[in-house]
């Protein structure tokens, strides 16, 4: 399985009048910027692509009408490992009929994304997928191990509030790659998030699984964190709400791998303990990531930025200050009061982002994990009805993620966060309090407002934090929504037992996110279009310059390898985006 798709030859042929002549002979600008290399030839200026070339081959006018034969042929190769089958028909179609030069195709960001980016989205999507399958494990099985371990609600509440301790231990994997990098640790945690959910499958009593769970659950909620972190740094501003919408598609893709099967728990008592042996399957698929993907580039730059500060020297090179200030960052009244404003602020976003958290989550924990027992034990629903339900009220929810994406980027985070919010909470209380049908209806319009807010308020915990704290800020915020959903989950298991159902408790619970609404509309900063550095004015800004680059690829390879090292990592000939900062420039 290579990095790259395979290169796809599209032929068209045209009988054109001059008019539609002179728009095939003008570069085109989506799905990929072209430049023109010739008068009929074009290769690829920008766009998600590692090769393009168009070619016209133009027959002379015809007497009668003045038309032309055209014959337009287009080779592409796709820079979207693993998912480049899902997008080929697309750009396909796109070559075939070319979009209006003013007109963005729906299936693309607002921001044109290289094929750096694309590439590094693409790897993303897989871990995503990973954290999605070992996140929902739990939820989605409690039901089952309630019953062989013969538990009540409030017993599997506990046990969920166990697991969620591992957010603690989570709390220092993030922040630790803050220091050692994204991907080390996002490799690391991938493969001992793995073996520990496996250890699942063997547990002899609800307290050993919720133990096991609760360190595996540590390294799959720092999987998730880091590949928000990645994307958000890696990608254009623009396109960052799409971003995390993919990464959400992907994840509920991997939660679907859970829900899917569920009726396969139906089956025998012990048959949940099968759910916890799949991610072995996922070890080989992360050995490959583990070669492909790179650091970003945000935190290279950090990185030698730190070492220069180290040295009391405030420029890596002419053009590239280490911070927005007139003067060093060591010593100096400027560089003082610089420093304390941006601390101030940053607390401020973390208290803010943190308050969202711990609400939010007094809410979504219960809505969650006790929708299951929910259907089960008050609607009498099987596994494999539970399966349709999910997956056929959840495909609403899939296309809202693109969408929200979307419009997030276009037309501001705040509006379609707190649409969503709204919009999701108080279908799923009316869920949770119908029957029949209403549970289906109301559940797809959960699904289809609520999962607007993943992308445009799923982007903050990383945008308004520097790529030195941002890893911390992240492990943070979601400790803070481990407390609400302790808060949350105990007193859902209690409101349950006391009423004797889950709609009066989640009626309840959704005071939370009404809270959260409020902190959003009236506190929240806009920030779509904005550069992290705008939003982040104390890191440095990424190299542009490639002379700049250059120097900077030189230095690292000469401080972590040697002065002719090769750099870790870094892959062979086949176009794997693993390269120095130079060649990625």
């Amino acid at each position: 399985m290579g990095v790259h798709e395979r290169v796809k030859t599209v032929v068209v042929t045209k009988i054109v009048d001059d008019e539609e002549l002179d728009e095939l002979l003008t570069p085109r600008a989506s799905p990929m910027v072209e430049r023109a290399t010739g008068t009929v030839d074009f290769d690829l200026e920008d766009g998600p692509f590692t090769h393009y070339h168009r070619h016209l081959d133009i027959g002379a006018a015809d007497p009668a009408d003045g038309r032309h034969m055209v014959v337009e042929t287009t080779e592409f190769q796709l820079a979207i490992p693993v998912w480049g089958f899902l997008f080929r028909p697309l750009v396909v179609h796109a070559i075939k009929k070319p979009p209006a030069a003013d007109k963005r195709l729906w299936w693309l960001p607002p921001d044109n994304m290289d094929s750096r980016a694309t590439q590094v989205l693409s790897l993303l999507c897989v871990f995503s997928a990973l954290a999605g399958y070992l996140g929902v494990l739990l939820s989605q099985t409690n039901t089952y191990f309630k019953d062989e371990f013969g538990a009540t609600n409030t017993e599997i509440a506990d046990t969920q509030i166990a697991v969620r301790v591992g957010a603690f231990l989570a709390l220092f994997i993030v922040a630790y790659a803050d220091r050692r990098g994204r991907r080390t640790i996002l490799v690391a945690s991938a493969y001992i998030g793995i073996i520990l959910a496996a250890t699942g499958a063997f547990a002899p009593s609800l307290m050993l699984l919720g133990v096991s769970q609760g360190f595996a659950r540590a390294f799959s909620a720092a999987i998730g964190l880091l590949v928000s972190i990645i994307a958000i740094e890696e990608m254009p501003a623009g396109a960052r709400a799409f971003a995390v919408s993919l990464l959400a598609m992907s994840a509920a893709l991997g939660a679907g791998g859970v829900v899917c099967f569920l009726w396969a728990a139906d089956k025998t008592e012990w048959a949940w303990r099968g759910f916890f042996l799949v991610p072995l399957l996922f070890v080989p698929l992360v050995l490959w990531l583990s070669h492909r993907l790179p650091e970003t580039r945000r935190f290279e730059v950090h990185e030698l930025n730190e070492e220069r500060k180290r040295e009391h020297r405030p420029e890596i090179e002419p053009g590239v200050p280490v911070v927005h200030t007139e003067e060093p960052i060591h010593g100096g009244p400027l560089a003082k009061e610089f420093e304390g404003d941006h601390r101030s602020q940053r607390m401020r976003r973390f208290i803010m982002l943190g308050a969202t958290a711990f609400f939010f989550n007094i809410f979504l924990a219960p809505a969650g994990n006790f929708l299951n027992e929910f259907l089960r034990t008050e609607h009498g629903y099987s596994g494999g009805t539970i399966s349709v339900l999910q997956v056929l009220t959840n495909v609403p929810g899939g296309i809202a993620i693109i969408v929200g994406g979307r419009l997030a980027d276009q037309r501001g985070r705040r509006l379609i966060g707190s649409i969503g919010i709204i919009g999701g909470v108080g279908f799923t209380v009316l869920m949770f309090l119908g029957a029949g049908w209403e549970i289906w209806a109301f559940s797809a319009l959960a699904t289809l407002t609520g999962a607007m807010t993943i992308p445009a308020l799923g982007v903050y915990q990383s945008e308004l934090f520097p790529t030195g704290s941002r890893g911390l800020a992240n492990g943070g915020l979601a400790l803070l929504g481990v407390f609400g959903a302790v808060v949350g989950l105990k007193a859902a298991g209690q409101l349950a037992d006391h009423y004797g159902s889950f709609g009066p408790a989640m009626a309840i619970l959704a005071i939370g996110p009404a809270i959260v609404a409020v902190i959003v509309i009236l506190f929240y900063p806009e920030t779509t279009h904005r550069e992290l550095e705008d939003l982040n004015p104390e890191d440095a800004p990424p190299p542009h310059d490639p002379e700049a680059v250059a120097a900077l690829d030189q230095e690292w390879s000469e401080t972590h390898e040697g002065p002719s090292g090769p750099r870790s990592g870094a892959d062979d000939n086949d176009g794997d985006p693993t390269g120095t900062l130079a060649d990625r420039a």
